[in-house]
């Protein structure tokens, strides 16, 4: 299972989907392909909006500068991964993990 964690200013995408053999797994060329389009696209705005990471079952998106094309292009990502959630519920989960402080 691919599993998505936000929080405020990070993106964590782990794991691997399973949905098929490796090479043939439409979910989880969905995600990268969802994934790297968003990094490439906000590199291409700004180079210092985001710190981002990509490997073997592994990409974290660190949030540098929230500015709204970056915030726009993150929410974007956001609502396609929730997408491919609603269809591939097996395959992929999403967590969005906001801080609620208390004084």
């Amino acid at each position: 299972m691919i599993k998505v964690k936000k929080s405020e200013n990070q993106i964590t995408i782990t794991g691997h989907a399973g949905y098929a053999e490796f090479g043939h797994d439409i979910v989880c060329a969905s995600v990268t392909s969802i994934a790297t389009t968003t990094i490439n696209a906000i590199i291409r705005i700004d180079r210092e909006a985001i710190d981002a990471e990509a490997k073997e079952g592994l990409i974290v998106i660190n949030v540098l500068k929230n500015e709204k094309t970056v915030d726009l292009l993150i929410t974007n990502m956001m609502e396609l991964l929730k997408e491919l959630e609603k269809t591939y519920k097996k395959y992929i989960k999403i967590e969005e993990v906001h801080w609620l402080w208390i004084y």
